[in-house]
């Protein structure tokens, strides 16, 4: 996927940013096909990973920050970089500044992998670019006859994190780097929040915080973790009448047992009610707030590979 915004604010920072992005692989690979970095003369965000790949393309990346350019390298990871995957990886490595960002069409960015290429696009890419276009897009990156044909970086999760303590801030610390998702983070004063966020995450404060469940989306996920019982069962309360794709309370068996006969008493049934997942996390990994978070970001990053799995069994 590629993250416009990402490369716009990084190039508004360093000026030349080199954009990295494995474009295709064969056999086995350290990260999938569309994985990109960015890179800049003294440092980076993100990896396509790998070791010695990203190490190797870094490098290349580095010398051509000065000049610009394109260039696209398949390097077999076993007998070039001496690593064991035993798969080949093909890098292309670009390098942008304010004068030549990329502009999206349809959702899509595509461009030819060859700077010396002037010629027209090749009638496969043509004809690739007109069904995405009509079907709105396309959702995996494409190598095509030396073009790479890229979705732009959406979200596609919605996660309402309610609480900014320390199992919130770990959280957001834990999950925020992932391109597909956008956060929106809940207390009651600006100053219980770090003094910056990451890009996916939007603060959001009110006195009552329960007034703001009125704004989430219908197909939003939330995380209860907040100071106060009374208000983690009012969230769970106005959420089921709200509705939601999933709700993780963190708790106590015992907390979740007196909330539970509470939400009965106020006209739930139970089949609504045992959507609410509480406990969340995982216990054995113990009661520090980064590991609580680990857990829940665990049992939310499988939830996905469940949902896909059953998208993919229809």
């Amino acid at each position: 996927m590629f993250d416009l915004s990402a490369l716009i604010r990084a190039v508004e920072v360093h000026q030349r940013v080199a954009r990295l992005v494995i474009v295709a692989h064969n056999g086995s690979s350290p990260r999938e096909t569309g994985t990109a970095m960015l890179l800049w003369q003294d440092g980076q965000d993100g990896t396509i990973g790998g070791g010695a790949l990203e190490h190797e393309a870094s490098l290349r990346a580095r010398a051509m920050l000065a000049a610009g350019g394109i260039r696209l390298d398949r390097s077999a990871l076993g007998p070039t970089l001496g690593q064991c995957c035993g798969g080949a990886v093909t890098v292309l490595t670009e390098i942008y500044d304010k004068a030549n960002l990329p502009t999206p069409e349809a959702g899509m960015i595509f461009r030819t992998t060859d700077i010396c290429n002037t010629g027209p696009m090749p009638l496969a890419v043509q004809r690739l670019i007109s069904r995405a276009r009509a079907q709105g897009g396309i959702s995996q990156p494409v190598l095509l006859q030396g073009w790479f044909v890229e979705p732009l970086a959406r979200p596609t999760r919605h996660l309402w994190i309610w609480g900014a303590g320390h199992v919130g801030r770990a959280l957001v610390h834990t999950l925020s780097p992932l391109s597909d998702l956008a956060i929106t983070w809940v207390d009651i004063v600006a100053d219980r929040f770090p003094l910056t966020l990451p890009d996916n995450v939007t603060q959001l404060t009110a006195q009552n915080p329960v007034d703001l469940v009125a704004h989430a989306p219908q197909d939003a996920e939330h995380m209860i973790l907040t100071f106060s019982h009374a208000l983690d069962l009012d969230l769970c309360h106005r959420l089921l009448t709200h509705g939601f794709v999933r709700v993780g309370l963190i708790g106590s068996h015992t907390k979740w047992a007196r909330f539970w006969s509470r939400l009965v008493a106020l006209g739930h049934s139970p089949s609504s009610i045992a959507r609410i997942d509480c406990p969340i996390g995982d216990p054995s990994l113990g009661k520090h707030p980064q590991a609580i978070a680990i857990g829940v970001a665990a049992a939310f990053l499988n939830q996905k590979n469940n949902m896909s799995r059953q998208e993919n069994a229809v």
